[in-house]
């Protein structure tokens, strides 16, 4: 499965003491090399009590190779951690596969990892995952850029569902109101609330790099994981702006209207906890944004003009998400 994963500067041969990585081989001439880590939460927790463990490994890679994307970098390689207290080895093979399934479609290298047994660190059944991603972008090309201005255009990129945050919230739901995971999900046609909350991580890799090569004009990316909305898009705009979201612009999807109903979840904490249905956002210059919305587009991407960036002062929030009150109502 890694060999599979094979890309110009890795060979994909496991075995070592180190994942050896060629950065001459990918043609980068002044590269500045961009790092993530994370893990998938107590999305975990949801696999392990399901007994799927396929999908689990794409959310792992998804979770750093977006975040390496949205710095303007493309991913190079990955490497994974699988820590459990007593192995299995076919649950270990079927969240490998889907690292592996991951990395091919953020076409990025699995290069190494680290498989360790802690008897009396996990409980039967359970285990824990984190992984780390390496990218390069060249010096120039890193985002945000300085230019980011009031009046520039936010389009947002639709979210395969929950992705990997806010599971505590919505097992917190699940519990109380005495649900199980292999019912009826009763917002997804054909699908058990758990497969439903299993959905995996959506990867913006190639349709992030597609969009920065399609021209000038994209000024910041930004991927929406824990703190929603509300606290990640700020982290890539200059100081004393933020943006105005029309949440009128696109449809809270069911799983988020079921958890509104189900918690209930005011629409607050839907935007503090979860994406709410945009799992990236990118800050595009006007002139440049509707040429960049077909750039996402041809890649697969259904994005949506949701807002543009303004000036703040004081006290005033930096995310603004105006009729957030009735749209995001059940």
């Amino acid at each position: 499965m890694a060999a599979a994963t094979r890309r110009a500067g890795a060979s994909a041969e496991l075995g070592g003491f180190g994942g050896l990585f060629d950065l001459k081989a990918t043609g980068f001439r002044d590269p500045i090399l961009v790092a993530g880590t994370d893990g998938v939460g107590t999305k975990l927790l949801v696999a392990q009590a399901v007994g799927r463990h396929d999908t689990i490994g794409i959310d792992l890679v998804a979770m750093s190779a977006n975040d390496v994307v949205v710095q303007g970098a493309t991913p190079l390689f990955f490497l994974d951690y699988f820590a459990t207290g007593s192995l299995d080895v076919g649950v270990a093979a079927e969240v490998v596969a889907g690292i592996a399934a991951g990395c091919r479609e953020a076409e990025c290298a699995l290069i190494g990892g680290e498989t360790a047994e802690m008897p009396g660190m996990y409980g039967p059944g359970h285990y824990d995952l984190a992984g780390f991603c390496v990218g390069a972008v060249e010096r120039g090309d890193i985002l945000p850029r300085a230019d980011v201005a009031e009046g520039d255009v936010v389009l947002g990129l639709a979210s395969s569902g929950l992705h990997s945050n806010g599971y505590s919230l919505a097992r917190r739901v699940v519990e109380t109101k005495r649900l199980c995971y292999d019912a009826p999900s009763g917002f997804a046609p054909g699908r058990t609330l758990g497969e439903a909350l299993l959905v995996p991580t959506r990867l913006y890799v190639k349709s992030c790099l597609g969009a920065l090569r399609s021209g000038t004009g994209l000024k910041a990316l930004a991927h929406i994981t824990g703190g929603g909305l509300v606290e990640n898009i700020p982290r890539v705009l200059p100081e004393g702006l933020g943006v105005r979201l029309d949440a009128t612009a696109w449809q809270l999807p069911p799983i988020f209207l079921w958890l509104a109903e189900a918690g209930p979840v005011a629409p607050a904490e839907l935007a503090r906890t979860f994406n709410c249905g945009i799992g990236m956002i990118a800050v595009v210059a006007p002139a440049a944004a509707e040429r960049i919305a077909a750039a996402f587009s041809a890649a697969g991407e259904r994005v949506m003009r949701i807002g543009s960036v303004v000036r703040v002062k004081g006290e005033t929030p930096r995310v603004v998400i105006d009729g957030w009150e009735t749209a995001w109502r059940v």
